[in-house]
């Protein structure tokens, strides 16, 4: 099922013309500026809606395969959003996104990658690698991927945000069942940020996590806000309800979205697109109202009950 049957538009030849018409429309959305959360370790403040690179950002060098991710990246920025995560493990990501990261945006991206490796060599190693293909001297958020070899990295973690190398540090997994572990992690460890999987269709994070989160003043960032494309494919030809535009949603992207960036503990959301269109439809969810906690109940019974 593909998105653009939800948000009504079709992707192009990324053109020239056509990427100057795209950017001019993501500045104008800037008017309104994106929703913004604390970092509570710092009081730092981020946009709520940021962008993956797992999948769209993992291509080779042909021009026509990274001539569409450069006016992404402008969009994103033109649009007044920051927050960009990554991984060695997403393949060229990281070198790709280094390659067409411009000096200007170099200087307002908010960059997140992770260590993905085992022996504390080989994460240093690693580390080092990902800094020289983001082409950054310090990395604002240096994760631990899906836990692998925790403790052996997040003591490099803590001497590399000492020296100054990293800024924050973080933990992330991708699956419901490790979300109690993160969470034990938590409430023994002082870390900036957690990443995990939360959704209108998806809400275990409601139960313990997040509140968890809250409490203990650790940032947060949500991967998986669509269940990778199948909450879309249960929305097949289901028309937007009336309350849609009460929260000023024109897609159903928008609306799951909000769903997520309406919980008081989510600091940024970060759905993978390498399409204009896309970004700026995810984009437009990080401006205007959010749902009530009525609105948000009546958005996950409305997206479980079409499944």
């Amino acid at each position: 099922m593909q998105r653009r049957e939800f948000i009504g538009v079709t992707t192009g030849a990324f053109a020239g013309a056509l990427a100057g018409s795209l950017v001019a429309s993501a500045e104008g959305s800037a008017a309104t500026p994106l929703l913004q959360r604390i970092i509570p370790s710092s009081g730092e403040k981020i946009p709520v809606i940021g962008l993956g690179t797992s999948g769209p950002f993992e291509v080779g060098f042909a021009a026509e395969q990274r001539a569409p991710l450069g006016a992404v990246l402008e969009a994103f920025f033109a649009g007044g959003a920051t927050f960009i995560d990554t991984s060695p493990m997403y393949s060229t990501a990281e070198a790709v996104l280094g390659d067409l990261l411009t000096p200007a945006m170099q200087e307002r991206a908010f960059i997140a990658t992770k260590v993905w490796t085992r022996g504390e060599q080989d994460g240093v190693r690693q580390m080092t690698r990902s800094r020289e293909l983001l082409r950054r001297r310090k990395i604002d958020l240096m994760q631990v991927h899906n836990l692998l070899d925790l403790d052996v990295h997040l003591r490099t973690l803590r001497r590399w945000k000492a020296e100054g190398r990293i800024r924050y540090i973080g933990i992330t997994h991708y699956t419901v069942a490790s979300q109690e572990t993160l969470a034990e992690i938590i409430r023994r460890e002082p870390i900036d940020f957690v990443q995990f999987n939360y959704s209108a269709t998806t809400t275990a994070a409601e139960n313990t996590l997040l509140p968890l989160c809250a409490d203990r003043g650790v940032a947060t960032i949500v991967n998986r806000a669509f269940d990778d494309g199948k909450i879309f494919a249960q929305l097949r030809g289901k028309a937007l309800p009336g309350w849609a535009a009460d929260i000023g949603c024109s897609s159903w992207a928008q609306v799951l979205l909000k769903y997520v960036i309406s919980h008081p503990a989510v600091t940024c959301v970060i759905p993978a697109t390498g399409k204009v269109t896309n970004l700026q439809d995810n984009l437009a969810a990080g401006r205007g109202p959010l749902p009530d906690a009525e609105l948000r109940r009546t958005i996950a019974a409305t997206v479980q009950q079409a499944g």
